[in-house]
């Protein structure tokens, strides 16, 4: 079983997509950045879905704050902005994922069970 962490400042948005993969994984929330960042202190999770407008730290500083300090742990951006430009630059620093908001359900659950794929892989290899 996987281990989520959802972060949005929105709390039915949290609570949906916590809903939606604690059906197969163990999902965890945060309502800040900086709360995000004290559970990823105190325990690995295997993928970050995280709003980027957030008050005080943005989902980019906690984007770049994971690439830095748990490299292997994929991070799904969610934003209300379509802006194709701002989705390029997340991916180039490192996000493994831009959905835009609304999202239908079932994108979400395809770009986690991705990520989980790719760090199994990446673990995978790492192993041999």
């Amino acid at each position: 079983m996987a281990e989520i962490l959802v972060v949005d400042d929105d709390e039915i948005i949290r609570e949906t997509l916590c809903e939606l993969l604690s059906e197969e994984h163990a999902c965890q929330t945060a309502d800040t950045a900086e709360q995000a960042l004290s559970k990823l202190e105190a325990q690995p999770f295997d993928v970050v879905l995280t709003d980027i407008s957030m008050p005080g730290l943005s989902g980019f500083d906690l984007l770049n704050r994971v690439v830095q300090l748990y490299p292997g742990t994929p991070v799904i951006i969610i934003s209300g902005l379509s802006d194709q430009e701002q989705a390029q630059s997340l991916i180039a620093q490192g996000a493994f994922d831009y959905l835009l908001k609304p999202f239908r359900l079932e994108v979400v659950e395809d770009s986690v069970r991705r990520a989980l794929e790719r760090r199994h892989s990446a673990n995978s290899t790492l192993v041999r």
